[in-house]
């Protein structure tokens, strides 16, 4: 089994910045990829940035410019500095590990954290 832990989120002013960190543990031989998703409320999930094993990052168009995905993969952590924030990044951000395996014979399994809250305030 593989847990993921998120932490960082919290109440910020508009402009303000935070760091989101995610760390999985468990029976963890690889992870493909690991991101960051959020959801606001009455409104569907969605990717805010990834970022492969190799170091490739995805991010959300709104995103672009203001968030940095990051990752170490021998801790198995990734993070998200989050700055020039604005009320509409108010969201449940979730982390996820993509294609977690336990053996490199064994199959490729997605893990969702918790979700910690962020609030911008405008």
């Amino acid at each position: 089994q593989v847990q993921l832990v998120e932490s960082g989120g919290g109440l910020v002013q508009s402009g303000g910045s935070l760091r989101l960190s995610c760390a999985a543990s468990g029976s963890i031989f690889s992870i493909d990829a690991m991101g960051w998703y959020r959801q606001a409320p009455g409104k569907q999930r969605e990717l805010v940035a990834a970022v492969t094993s190799g170091g490739s990052t995805n991010y959300l168009d709104s995103v672009k410019g203001r968030f940095t995905i990051s990752r170490d993969n021998a801790k198995n952590l990734v993070y998200l500095q989050m700055n020039s924030l604005k009320p509409e990044d108010t969201a449940v951000y979730y982390c996820k590990a993509e294609r977690v395996k336990k053996g490199r014979w064994y199959p490729g399994i997605d893990y969702w954290g918790q979700g910690t809250q962020v609030t911008v305030s405008s």
